[in-house]
């Protein structure tokens, strides 16, 4: 049987971790693997944890990926990292966007922005770090963030060999295909 691949897609509510996720589904359904997803919203409306969990592989039986199963994080929002470091295995990579949305107990000062995060997780598992949101915005429209991300997501699973034109194409936006076949293409590149 054919290995599980275990994807944990970590952000803040309005990242577009959600519409990343159904694009990378849609193509790994077409490719022929059995894809189970689960999210969880949370407070996405206030800025709360948004998180996807896709396990796809010959046949998968539950959408859930329990702690020190993840092969691939990505990281929306780099606070994120540190939420859901537990969730990936030891040899996984993760992807972390160089971004930062501070939390409401960081907004009234009751708290403070966490420091070191990305020096911290690049001692223990393959890291890549780039400013998706800078990729973005320089294309045009840093709305695009997300697909910069699923790039660099696709890029370091090993999957580029599927027609991800087409899937971002009927995915996103009228309008804003051609923006978004360019971020996932920059993505890709970043890594």
């Amino acid at each position: 049987m054919a290995e599980i691949k275990n994807i944990l897609l970590v952000g803040v509510g309005g990242q577009g971790t959600i519409l990343a996720s159904n694009i990378l589904s849609a193509a790994l359904v077409s490719a022929g693997y059995d894809v189970k997803m689960s999210e969880v919203h949370g407070m996405a409306q206030r800025g709360g944890s948004v998180t996807t969990q896709i396990r796809y592989g010959e046949k998968v039986y539950s959408p859930i990926i329990g702690k020190g199963e993840a092969d691939v994080m990505v990281c929306f929002e780099k606070m994120e990292a540190i939420r859901w470091i537990e969730y990936v295995k030891p040899t996984a990579k993760i992807v972390i966007n160089d971004h930062e949305i501070p939390s409401a107990p960081i907004l009234t000062g009751s708290a403070k922005y966490p420091e070191g995060i990305i020096e911290d997780l690049k001692g223990k598992t393959d890291v890549y770090v780039f400013k998706a949101a800078e990729i973005a915005k320089k294309l045009g429209n840093p709305k695009a963030m997300n697909i910069v991300l699923l790039g660099a997501l696709v890029k370091a699973l090993g999957i580029m060999d599927m027609d991800w034109d087409k899937f971002i194409s009927e995915n996103v936006k009228k309008g804003f295909e051609e923006l978004n076949i360019q971020a996932f293409r920059a993505g890709a590149d970043a890594i």
